[in-house]
């Protein structure tokens, strides 16, 4: 593959970084007092009662509604590990499929938030590109440490 400046695979590892800084910006923006005390979750529980699609609704009150305290702490340290992982390469198909995961779990709740669905689009596609390019090759722990090919 011809590239300018740096070669593809480094071009990759400056996605993946750049979508590890963009998961860090998520986690460091919340406030993680209010959000550890249940505004996200609450949030999240106005805005799935009123989902469109009846497994959204269904879904959140099986999986989330009856442990608030714990799913806030699932989402806050995901979102802190998915960015620790992408910037330092460690472990980086793992936290690239989570991130995909969590940013299909994102685009589902705020179907109707086009706002939203633009950076969690943008976030899925990324994790998609870095993925299967392999993006963890270059300037990373897993290639310092011979993993993942």
């Amino acid at each position: 593959m011809d590239a300018i400046w740096l070669t593809g695979a480094q071009w990759l590892a400056v996605l993946r970084i750049g979508l590890g800084l963009w998961w860090l910006e998520s986690w460091r923006h919340k406030d993680r007092r209010s959000w550890l005390a249940g505004s996200g979750i609450a949030w999240a529980a106005d805005i799935a009662a009123e989902h469109r699609w009846p497994a959204v609704r269904t879904g959140f009150q099986r999986v989330v509604a009856p442990r608030p305290r714990v799913m806030a702490y699932v989402v806050l340290y995901a979102e802190l590990a998915l960015g620790l992982g992408l910037v330092l390469g460690f472990l980086t198909p793992v936290a690239l499929a989570g991130g995909l995961l969590l940013n299909v779990l994102y685009l589902t709740l705020m179907i109707h938030d086009w706002a939203e669905q633009g950076q969690n689009g943008m976030m899925a596609l990324i994790s998609v590109v870095a993925l299967f390019g392999m993006s963890g090759q270059s300037w990373s722990v897993d290639a310092a440490l011979g993993l993942f090919g």
